[in-house]
């Protein structure tokens, strides 16, 4: 069960740091919890938990490979390898790794991929994953999440330390909007209906949850209902809610912080396709490269903002009627 907020108001406290403290949580009680870095414990906010348990921390340097080989090999002695790395990093430049040493083996590995899409921000198109979950998303058993904000981040990780599989966490590291209220918690692979409607599904997650929020509250001045549901599950993806979301509704937006070639977009509509095909406006990156900028530079550039899901949920349901 959840609950959230009224009002949205950014969290002062880092989501690097909801990571290392959950993590330094759960070894606390478990002497199995490993964790992973491509030297880049400062990025990741993981220095406390490197300086409290330095015989279960492991700065594997720039050899992102070799971290998730590392990570497949202390699985299958029975640990609970958590390993960390910017986005791209932890997705294409390990594609094969994760496939054959974790997936494939049948491993107990989760991957905690950082600074995903615009997020990246001045790291610029070199270091800016708008298709890791598209590299990921094919690969047999995998399961791929992205936290909205500090609470689910924190309930996933506890979840991650007992379940079995490969899992591949897409973690913005700075300072989210608190959309959920402490208390709440999630079961993996379901999506959470945030507010109900009628004409619309909006289907969101990462950053773009507070925008579909947003956007919801100024399509009811237009007598548009919305009905918001943050799909931090990419899969395996809800199929029946989307069956749901299709039979009350008839229309959807997906909004992504990723491209919209093979991203989330892609998950739903396959999954509508199977059921209820109903129009679909993808609100997401247009199957280009990063750029250096700021993030609301970035967010405008590539036409993920508010305004953006608003008027795609206004041709979905034109398309619709």
């Amino acid at each position: 069960m959840f609950t959230i907020y009224e009002n949205f108001e950014k969290n002062p406290k880092m989501m690097r740091e909801v990571y290392c403290d959950t993590l330094i949580e759960l070894a606390l009680e478990n002497e199995d919890i490993i964790a992973l870095d491509a030297d880049l414990m400062s990025s990741s906010g993981m220095k406390p938990f490197f300086q409290r348990f330095p015989d279960r921390a492991f700065n594997c340097g720039v050899a992102e490979a070799n971290m998730i080989g590392i990570a497949s090999g202390l699985s299958a002695m029975g640990k609970i390898p958590f390993a960390h790395s910017f986005g791209c990093f932890a997705s294409r430049r390990v594609c094969d790794q994760i496939m054959i040493s974790a997936a494939y083996a049948k491993q107990n590995v989760r991957i905690v991929g950082s600074d995903p899409g615009v997020t990246a921000a001045y790291n610029g198109g070199t270091h800016m994953p708008f298709e890791d979950m598209g590299v990921l998303r094919s690969i047999p058993g995998i399961t791929l999440i992205e936290p909205a904000d500090n609470v689910i981040l924190a309930d996933i990780i506890k979840q991650l330390a007992e379940l079995k599989g490969v899992y591949y966490i897409r973690m913005a590291r700075k300072n989210a909007v608190s959309i959920y209220k402490e208390g709440s918690n999630f079961h993996i692979g379901r999506g959470n209906t945030l507010i109900d409607g009628t004409d619309v599904t909006i289907f969101a997650s990462g950053i773009m949850v507070y925008e579909a929020l947003k956007a919801e509250s100024i399509l009811q001045t237009d007598n548009i209902s919305a009905r918001v549901v943050d799909m931090f599950t990419w899969k395996p993806v809800d199929s029946e809610l989307i069956d749901n979301c299709a039979r009350i509704t008839g229309a959807f937006v997906t909004a992504e912080n990723h491209n919209i070639v093979g991203g989330l977009g892609s998950a739903v509509a396959e999954a509508a396709a199977k059921v209820r095909p109903v129009p679909i406006e993808m609100v997401g990156v247009k199957d280009r490269f990063g750029q250096v900028g700021t993030e609301d530079f970035l967010r405008e550039e590539y036409e993920l903002t508010t305004p953006d899901i608003v008027a795609a949920a206004k041709r979905a349901i034109e398309r619709k009627a």
